[in-house]
Formats: structure tokens, sequence, C-alpha cells
């Protein structure tokens, strides 16, 4: 019986990813309508503000008389509360669906257990943990938030293949280009994927970068500047004439760093800054995944990339480059 409900559970999953870096800060939800071992709804959470995933769900069910003799399966613990839209719990025991099978529990205070305890009263048949593990992940950046009240932080670089991450400048700016040019979308698409993206005063002045994804159809990312210095005029720079929010934090204290970055909602951040910036971030233990680009040529003298110790979690090939993804454990 439970390979049955992870086939659904999988699909339900499969769905919610269609979402990522549309819904924040909400989460990701994927939703499946099942009877007499067929699928006959499907829906997923595709903006935040929009419909929830069950309620996509029940409207993609052509006969709605047909839920009432069918299970729904949804990624998280339905919603019990109003926010933009009103409560997925209550319109499951509307439309009298007599059970439902759910991922993980939602971690989120006005949840937290309520949507569950809300279809039990109401007399639903509820299952819980069907692929609870792969739930959690798809979701990891909004738990993170909820439960330990700082965003989900990813470190990423690109270096070369005997580990420079850049030149000796010598006075010189520019972006130097480690990486090849198609990886660029790869890394506009991770940037879409998270809320925030930050960088140091140095990596602005040597690279005057606009920490967009203009290489990938999608959002651009809330950006930072740590300016410890209190000198950085905004207007002097690409990114200070571009559409979306700026913010500038004058201090290099991590845990400062990361309490403004929790206090602007940020559930996720993308580090892009340079080796000081970076190991600070590692240093303090203030991680929690790291990207890491390795081109395939040499760099004979420059900036040493940032040391990390946790293992490689998996690497793939990305035409030339090779991507190495760490977790930190």
């Amino acid at each position: 019986m439970r390979s049955f409900h992870e086939k659904y559970m999988s699909r339900a999953i499969q769905l919610a990813k269609q979402g990522k870096g549309y819904v924040a800060p909400n989460p990701m939800v994927g939703s499946v309508i099942v009877h007499e071992d067929k699928i006959i709804g499907e829906g997923f959470h595709q903006k935040y503000g929009e419909a929830h995933a069950e309620v996509n769900a029940v409207r993609s069910v052509k006969n709605q008389d047909l839920l009432k003799k069918s299970t729904i399966y949804v990624t998280l613990e339905p919603c019990a509360h109003f926010g933009k839209t009103p409560p997925c719990a209550n319109l499951i025991i509307e439309k009298q669906i007599p059970k439902v099978v759910i991922g993980c529990r939602d971690s989120y205070e006005e949840v937290d257990g309520k949507g569950i305890q809300l279809l039990r009263e109401a007399g639903i048949e509820v299952e819980l943990g069907i692929l609870e593990k792969e739930c959690q992940e798809l979701n990891k950046r909004f738990f993170c938030f909820h439960t330990k009240k700082r965003p989900y932080i990813i470190l990423k670089w690109a270096e070369s293949a005997n580990g420079y991450m850049d030149i000796e400048r010598d006075g010189q700016k520019g972006v130097f280009w480690i990486s090849q040019p198609e990886t660029k979308q790869l890394v506009h698409k991770w940037r879409h994927e998270e809320a925030g993206i930050l960088i140091g005063a140095r990596t602005l002045i040597n690279d005057n970068p606009s920490l967009t994804t203009r290489e990938y159809k999608g959002q651009s990312p809330t950006r930072f500047i740590i300016d410890t210095k209190n000198s950085i005029n905004l207007s002097d720079f690409k990114i200070g004439n571009l559409e979306g929010e700026t913010h500038l934090i004058h201090t290099d204290k991590i845990e400062d760093v990361i309490a403004q970055l929790f206090e602007h909602n940020m559930q996720s951040v993308i580090i892009e800054g340079g080796c000081k910036t970076l190991q600070a971030f590692i240093d303090a233990n203030a991680w929690d995944e790291a990207r890491i680009i390795r081109g395939c040529q040499n760099i004979s003298a420059g900036t040493k990339s940032p040391k990390i110790n946790e293992r490689i979690h998996h690497s793939f090939a990305y035409g030339k480059d090779q991507i190495q993804i760490v977790l930190n454990d």
C-alpha cells in the first residue's frame, strides 16, 4: 500500500517543483487527486498570491462528483488559515474528499498541525509522512526560514582547474570569466530560484556586476552589498540603475548580516562574493550548500578559492565545466 501512495506522492513532488522561483515566500506544493487508481486531477502552487495546489487540483477534476470517492495527495499539510487565499483544509472538507495523504507536516506556526486537526475533526482519513524526506527537501528554504529563523544560505563560486577564483588584479577592473559562457545561463537560473543575492564591496568595485537573471527568463533576486566602510554610492554602479531592490549592509559580522537578511524576509540567499566574503560564511559555519564551478583552464597567480572541508555530495558536467555540490551536514 505504501508503494501505491509513493507513486502518486512522487508525481505531486514533480508538480510542486514547477513553482520553484515563483511562489516564495510560500512553499512549493503539488497535489494529485486519485479515483480508483487513476489520476483525475493535478495541480501545483504556481505563483505567490494565487491559488494553492489543492485548489488547482480540485478545479482540474472534470467530474466533481468523483471527489466524494477520491483520495487527494498533497506534498505539504493543507493550510488552515486565511492568508492571500482561503484555507485549503476547508476546501477539502467542503468538497467531501474522504481521504488525504500528506507528504510532510508544515512547521509554519499558522499551520503546524492545525490543517491535519481540521481534516480529522471533519471525519476525513489522514495519512501523514509519505516520502516525507523528499517533501521536506523540496521546501528546505521555507523550513529553514521558519524553524531556524534565518535564510537558507548557498555559497557559489567559480574556480580554475588549479584552484584559483580570480587573477592577480594589479588595479584591473571587470569580470574575469573562469567558467564557459553557457554556464552563465545555469547561474542565472540559480539566481532566479533564490530570494536574495549577496556580494562584498570589493566584488562590486572590481566586477561592477548586475546580479540579475538576464540570461534566464525569471525574476531577479533582491541584491545585498556588504559595505562596512559605508562608502558605496550605488548610482556609480550598474546595480544602482536597475529595477528591483538593492540594499547595503554596513557590517561584516556574519551573524548580523544574516539577521538583516532575515529581517528583509529572505528565505534563501545565494552568496556570490569574493574569497573573503565566502570564507567568512564558511568559517562561521553559516551556510547550507556550496556550488562550485570548476573551469578547465589554469591561472598562474591570483586569489585562491575558499577552503571548504565538507564532502562533495554530487557533481556533474555542464559543457566543459564541472559543477560540484557540497552540503553542510
